[in-house]
């Protein structure tokens, strides 16, 4: 018995799709791929960094999102959804649905052991083709731990890390702090 052929959507299948799911699929090459669940602290992580930016976005006519806004790489084609995304120019949403970001300013990916390799890998090659992308941070689990890259051209990314509890990373494209504190409160490392 023969495999059943892949079966391929349009972006425009996908989106229809997506939009009556239950659950969140990304959507690369026109393949529509399931998410996983995320763990306990990978919630806190998410919304905590998301807290943190959404109390220093008040009054600014910044925004954040956490887990359910969908992200459109138009270069290359990937709808995912980023664990935190921030834009602080207006928000520009591939149509009227509202639910498709392509403006981000900054994406935050929270490490998982299924996902680290994608998120530091391919993932990250899709979101530098964002021309509105400044910084790509990753969040560890496993540690007090960010990594910070920072948009300096097309192709050129530099990479901080900050370490400990004490420790926090400037963003400027959205003139923010993060504390690891704040972002590692209630978090707990097995």
């Amino acid at each position: 018995m023969e495999p059943e052929p892949k079966k391929y959507y349009s972006p425009e299948e996908y989106l229809a799709i997506e939009r009556e799911a239950e659950f969140k699929s990304e959507y690369i090459h026109g393949e529509i791929v399931a998410m996983a669940g995320a763990s306990r602290n990978h919630n806190r992580i998410t919304l905590n960094a998301a807290v943190s930016l959404h109390s220093q976005f008040r009054k600014r006519e910044c925004e954040v999102y956490a887990n359910d806004m969908r992200v459109c790489v138009a270069a290359t084609g990937l709808y995912t959804y980023p664990d935190v995304v921030a834009v602080c120019d207006a928000p520009q949403f591939e149509d009227e649905q509202t639910d498709t970001l392509v403006n981000p300013a900054v994406i935050i990916e929270v490490l998982s052991e299924s996902t680290e390799s994608y998120d530091r890998g391919a993932k990250f090659a899709h979101y530098r083709r964002i021309a509105s992308l400044k910084e790509y941070i990753l969040i560890s689990q496993q540690r007090h731990m960010i990594e910070h890259f920072i948009c300096q051209s097309r192709d050129k990314w530099l990479l901080y890390i900050a370490e400990g509890p004490e420790a926090e990373i400037e963003l400027p494209s959205i003139d923010c702090i993060l504390k690891l504190a704040d972002v590692y409160e209630k978090v707990e490392f097995s």
